[in-house]
């Protein structure tokens, strides 16, 4: 890594800077700007209920678009003709002046805004004197969320799977999200202090203290709030590291946000980098020459798109820089030189849209024939169609165009997919593309502070199982309980590093499917600025449609990096070609636009002092630049390379592994967060399952405890049973519910022979009816409240229409024993500690070995217990005694006296087990987390018709 002055050592600028500002200015913006505007004071009367703000799409990244397209959220139409109402369905109408300090934090995990019309809903139930009242502006706090990446009053996916909320929808989902809002609102007041949860313990009522603790724990350990560098967060790192060993290979912005946010955890952690440095693709050089001129110039990742919400955008906050806006104006040259006529320019862009637009209706068309077809070969197609460009100086500038939208996505449009390649747009950040003055070396700089980093440690080889993982660099072997992989795609295509076992065919697919694209550069450092002062870029044209990309952009630093800075870029075919072009042709060939462009003018362009010509495509590290969708590959592929494998061990993280972000810097931060947050929860399962297995030996395992306590569940109806705790007798505590699946022996029996007889495997088949044999019952669980149960047994129409209340009315996902999680393990431990003074089964009535199936089956049937009388007094529950007979006439399908047959497995209740995954309903997958990657197994049916691939690993699928 370079000395850490390396960055505070450039001169200042020979560009006026804007001045010093409060590192957390109070500001109002307008509609172009970082933040939110006071749309109670919105002149425009036509825009009175509307929040609008641009957001530049991807295929604009160098030149800013002319027309962005804008985000409009309608806001409440009744805030003005209320003002003084104070309580407006639970939300202050007044929308009076309350600053807002911008620049706002990231767009992250949770799900985005829709584009075009992101309609903030609240859902407010009339009885709105039980929503909480933390201030007066709930609305602008929903809009800072919403920068977050949250519905503004609902929850998204990620926090619905964390559990942090027993109940979804209701009054407390409202005060869940708006002080959830209300805590990521107060971090942004300023992100460089650290937001404890005892800020608003005060003044939130005690009975919402619950809540509190949900919303805070959430975005606490996701990242959302508390990242960066500033002293105050930088001092919650602790001295001595209590939990369990991580490798991280690779030191880019991935590997180097996940090392800081789980060494904060309390995690150990080596990062190995096959590097010199630290940033990976993200690398600022120092340039110099004599007379002291010297300058940081980005080779890597150079520019933050967009600043709405992006975390690169709060570090920098957090360090005191001010972001230097990348100026809309971009003269275009022609190829002798003189500047593209203003109209034609306007002309040939607006048929260019034109031709975008034409190719998305094209691909709605085509439906998932498109997957097949390129971008390039449907714009050719149009462009031949409509004429749009009809001379030779409309075409070059029409293959400007095309080369701009190449260094967008890094990748021959001839590659990328007509489907999806702008899939990431809707994620789109708001607010201005900026440079970082000094260049992003210092964000890679703070980040990497304190951070172990073994430099110069190329990896080769990950093993992995469910002990643990080895990293083996050049002879040396690293050992750690996880591993995060952060090398970029272009590592992973071309197979660098074995895993040991191998990837699971399906990220291996994704890996392939993907694109990797290139973009190369040529910095020159001169002794002075000859160029316009006013412009942070201009664009040359050539007739060469193969040459289109080659420096069609040049980007001035001079206002940020310290010295008279240009920068040419490479994209498309030519960044291909660039990379055997000897650097001092390169050169020449640069300065020889830029004297046809300026000598005209009367302006002499001097000799560089230093020049640096970058190759990415060679480089052993990345073998390109960033990623992007080739054809046939979709959004899909980026959640699979970012899928977990071995069991919790191996993680993957980076810009390829973010179908929101992706080709980006802040992208590349996010993931590592995300995948910090997911390592820490797997680390905190294995930690509860190790406590569980070292308890006494008197102490049952949870899974062993579970089953013991559904022998004498509180209540059975169907397939349905449930346990909950005696002592607490209140309608939302929790209590555990059962559901059973089975399938009747006979009938699966001679399915088994008819598919044996159509099987060409016959030993796979036998071992997988030697398995089905062996567990005819499946069960699965969920928590819910002892209300919720009771409600589900009166439910008619038998254990279907109750299944169906129970994932289509409630919502609920039913999970493996080990989805249950810390919650679950809560709930079952409290109920066993309850329990612990009751009489255990007569041990006369357990079945010992050499008992017959007939007879075990009448033992059975004599020991499940007659049904309780259940009786409901305002809200709570009334139990008799186990001995009282129920005089009460059972149902037939509430019968107890005989051994129940178990939910049929329909075709609206499929069974899929892969690795990782949890849950069930119907119409969807059954994911049970305890089976290995490779076991696919699929129920179909009453016939049990059986697909499968791979190999058995668990046997006991029930638990």
């Amino acid at each position: 890594m370079d000395s850490p002055s390396e960055f505070s050592s450039f001169p200042p600028s020979q560009t006026q800077l804007p001045p010093q500002q409060n590192p957390n200015p109070i500001v109002f913006l307008d509609p172009n700007s970082d933040s939110f505007p006071n749309w109670a004071e919105n002149p425009n009367p036509n825009l009175q209920n509307y929040l609008s703000f641009t957001v530049p799409k991807k295929r604009r990244r160098g030149r800013s678009q002319r027309n962005p397209a804008s985000f409009r959220i309608p806001l409440d139409p009744n805030d003005a003709s209320n003002s003084n109402n104070n309580n407006n369905n639970g939300f202050s109408s007044s929308a009076a002046a309350v600053p807002v300090s911008a620049p706002l934090s990231k767009v992250v995990i949770g799900n985005p805004p829709p584009p075009l019309s992101m309609t903030m809903q609240y859902s407010v139930p009339d009885n709105s004197d039980e929503i909480i009242v933390i201030n007066k502006e709930p609305k602008t706090e929903a809009l800072i969320a919403l920068s977050a990446g949250f519905p503004a009053d609902s929850l998204t996916e990620e926090e619905i799977e964390a559990g942090v909320l027993p109940v979804i929808g209701g009054i407390e989902q409202v005060n869940y999200t708006l002080i959830r809002n209300h805590i990521i609102a107060k971090w942004r007041e300023n992100v460089s202090q650290w937001v404890s949860k005892e800020m608003f313990v005060d003044y939130i009522p005690q009975h919402y203290h619950a809540l509190l603790d949900s919303a805070y724990n959430y975005l606490v350990s996701h990242g959302y709030i508390n990242f960066g560098v500033a002293p105050l967060i930088k001092e919650k790192i602790p001295l001595e590291m209590s939990k369990p060993s991580v490798i991280i290979i690779g030191a880019g912005l991935a590997g180097l946000a996940a090392a800081r946010q789980l060494m904060r955890f309390g995690f150990k952690v080596t990062v190995l980098e096959g590097r010199k440095r630290a940033g990976g693709r993200v690398y600022t050089k120092k340039m110099e020459g004599g007379n002291r001129v010297c300058a940081a110039a980005d080779l890597g990742g150079s520019v933050l798109t967009g600043t709405l919400g992006n975390p690169l955008g709060i570090v920098a906050r957090q360090l005191g820089d001010v972001l230097h806006k990348v100026r809309d104006k971009c003269p275009l040259y022609s190829l002798d030189g003189k500047p593209v006529d203003p109209d034609m320019d306007v002309k040939v862009e607006n048929a260019f849209n034109r031709l975008l637009d034409k190719a998305s209706r094209l691909r709605q068309l085509m439906g998932e024939v498109s997957m097949d077809v390129s971008l390039g070969a449907a714009l050719e197609t149009f462009r031949q169609v409509y004429k749009d460009a009809v001379n030779d100086e409309e075409m070059n500038l029409f293959n400007w165009h095309l080369a701009n939208l190449e260094y967008a996505n890094a990748g021959l449009l001839s590659h990328l997919s007509l489907a999806f390649w702008d899939q990431d747009d809707p994620y789109d950040m708001g607010g201005d593309h900026c440079f970082l003055p000094g260049g992003n070396g210092k964000l890679v700089q703070a980040l990497a502070e304190n951070v172990s980093i073994l430099y110069e440690k190329t990896v080769h080889t990950v093993r992995y199982s469910g002990d643990g993982v080895q990293v083996i660099a050049g002879n040396q072997v690293f050992e750690g309980d996880m591993a995060l992989c952060t090398v970029p795609l272009g590592v992973l295509k071309k197979g660098s590093i074995k895993f040991i076992p191998e990837l699971p065919q399906r990220k291996l697919d994704g890996i392939k499917r993907l694109g990797f694209g290139l973009l190369n550069k040529v910095a020159m450092l001169f002794p002075h600025v000859f160029w316009e002062t006013d412009l942070d870029t201009f664009g040359h044209l050539t007739d060469d449609p193969s040459r289109r990309g080659e420096f069609f952009l040049f980007y001035s630093y001079a206002p940020v990096a310290g010295g008279p800075l240009l920068i040419a870029l490479v994209a498309g075919e030519a960044a291909h070609k660039f990379e055997s072009m000897p650097p001092t042709d390169a050169v020449t060939r640069v300065l020889q636009i830029l004297k046809g462009i300026y000598e005209p003018k009367g302006l002499s362009v001097p000799e560089p002092i230093q020049t640096v010509c970058t190759r990415w495509g060679n480089d052993p590290f990345c073998f390109g630049s960033y990623s992007n969708v080739a054809v046939g590959a979709s959004g899909d592929d980026y959640d699979i390379l970012a899928e977990t494998v071995g069991d919790g061990r191996l993680f993957f993280a980076g810009e390829a592994t973010t179908r929101r972000y992706p080709a980006t810097m802040h992208g590349a931060f996010l993931s590592g967060l995300r995948e910090a947050a997911n390592m820490a929860h797997y680390a905190d399962i294995r930690s509860r399952r190790l406590k569980v297995d070292r308890a006494p030996s008197n102490a049952y395992s949870c899974a062993s405890l579970l089953a013991d306590l559904f022998r004498e569940p509180d209540i059975e109806f169907g397939s349905f049973s449930a346990i909950f705790a005696r002592k607490n007798a209140d309608s939302k505590s929790p209590a555990i519910l059962r559901v059973t699946f089975s399938e009747h022996r006979k009938k699966s029996h001679e399915v088994a022979k008819q598919d044996q007889q159509q099987h060409s495997n016959k030993l796979l088949f036998q071992q997988l009816q030697s398995h089905f044999n062996q567990q005819q019952q499946l069960h699965v669980y969920t928590l819910l409240s002892r209300q919720q149960i009771l409600d589900l047994r009166e439910v008619r129409g038998g254990d279907e229409m109750r299944l169906n209340y129970l994932c289509e009315k409630i919502g609920v996902k039913l999970v493996g024993r080990k989805g249950l999680g810390p919650s679950g393990d809560s709930v079952i431990a409290s109920i066993k500690a309850e329990r612990g003074n009751r009489k255990p089964l007569s041990t006369s009535a357990i079945i010992k070995p050499g008992v017959s199936k007939l007879k075990a089956g009448i033992i059975k049937r004599k020991l499940i217990r007659k049904a309780k009388v259940v009786k409901k007094t305002h809200g709570s529950l009334l139990h008799t005694s186990t001995n009282v007979v129920n005089t009460t006439k059972v149902t037939e399908e509430n019968r107890t006296d005989q051994a129940l047959p178990g939910v049929p497995v329909t075709p609206k209740v499929a069974c899929q087990i892969r690795e990782a995954s949890t849950y069930i309903h119907p119409g969807g997958c059954n994911f049970i987390r305890d089976l290995d990657d490779n076991v696919r197994a699929c129920w179909l049916s009453n016939e049990k018709r059986v697909s499968f691939y791979g190999t058995l690993f668990c046997q006991d699928r029930h638990q």
